[in-house]
């Protein structure tokens, strides 16, 4: 299996901070460092780690974040096709870190709601029947359609993120396989929770659906079965980027042993998950090759 990450790409910039501002305030916060983010990027440099083949298109500007992007991914063992934008700048996140670990990000998606499948089809020359196309919320309506569109022409098994939500996602159900929401997203887009959500949306056509809720653990729903896997204890430091170590790790591990979503790969996901929150920032705090290594054996 060949994965194939299409989203977005952008810089994060940290600010640790002891409350959120509120409209008219002024706060005092303490920089917490630059590194490499975009849901989509973060998706493939874990999998990538994994072991993997993976391929992340992601749109950039020409400006000072496209070379520091450049620079990031090159440290990475992924194959990376950054489609430079005309008149758009570089993506960039905003992450206001709380002390208990949790945050808020603010993300400009620019340069990734500029994305075509013009842009696309190139890399996706290479794709065959059985490889993984994953996608999240950061490209257009349109642009999110049609790569979904052709990936089921090719013959891809497709999972999705539906991280930021968008009102059109619930016209894409019949477009994709795999779906991973967290508690929020789950009931955003389907008026419920917990399997209530997961029914609806195996009803709308998904083959399996994956709802994490951070420390309650995570639960794999298909037609056949309902299986909950605990959350890893460990102490929170940060937990940007959790969702996307457990995404990408769930989905490696199964495509390296052949086969579909199941218990092991959810449990390798969480034991994941918790190295990313118990480490400061994005990148750096993905669990590195050796450990997913040790992980996914």
């Amino acid at each position: 299996m060949r994965a194939y990450i299409v989203g977005n790409v952008a810089i994060d910039e940290t600010i640790a901070v002891s409350e959120l501002p509120v409209i008219g305030a002024s706060i005092l916060g303490t920089a917490g460092g630059s590194d490499l983010g975009g849901k989509g990027t973060n998706q493939a440099v874990v999998m990538a780690r994994c072991g993997v083949p993976t391929t992340l298109v992601a749109p950039v500007g020409r400006d000072g974040r496209a070379e520091m992007i450049r620079h990031y991914l090159a440290e990475e063992p992924l194959r990376s096709e950054l489609i430079e934008m005309e008149d758009t700048s570089s993506d960039v996140s905003i992450i206001f870190r709380l002390p208990g670990g949790e945050n808020a990000i603010v993300t400009t998606t620019e340069s990734a709601q500029s994305l075509s499948l013009s842009h696309v089809k190139r890399s996706l020359s290479t794709a065959g029947q059985g490889d993984l196309m994953m996608l999240q919320g950061n490209l257009s309506d349109q642009t999110t359609r049609d790569i979904l569109e052709q990936a089921r022409a090719i013959g891809m098994v497709t999972a999705f993120n539906p991280s930021p939500v968008r009102s059109y996602f619930s016209d894409l159900w019949k477009l994709i396989d795999i779906a991973f929401l967290n508690k929020g997203e789950a009931e955003a887009l389907t008026g419920t929770t917990g399997r209530d959500a997961a029914e609806y949306l195996l009803s709308r056509g998904l083959r399996e659906i994956v709802l994490t809720l951070g420390s309650g653990g995570a639960t794999l729903v298909n037609r056949h079965d309902s299986i909950e896997v605990p959350a890893r204890a460990c102490d929170v430091v940060d937990t940007t980027g959790a969702g996307d170590t457990f995404m990408a790790v769930a989905l490696a591990s199964c495509g390296l042993r052949g086969r579909r979503l199941d218990r092991q790969a959810i449990e390798h996901a969480a034991v994941a998950a918790a190295i990313t929150v118990s480490r400061h920032g994005t990148r750096k705090a993905f669990p590195t090759v050796s450990e997913l290594e040790t992980i996914l054996k």
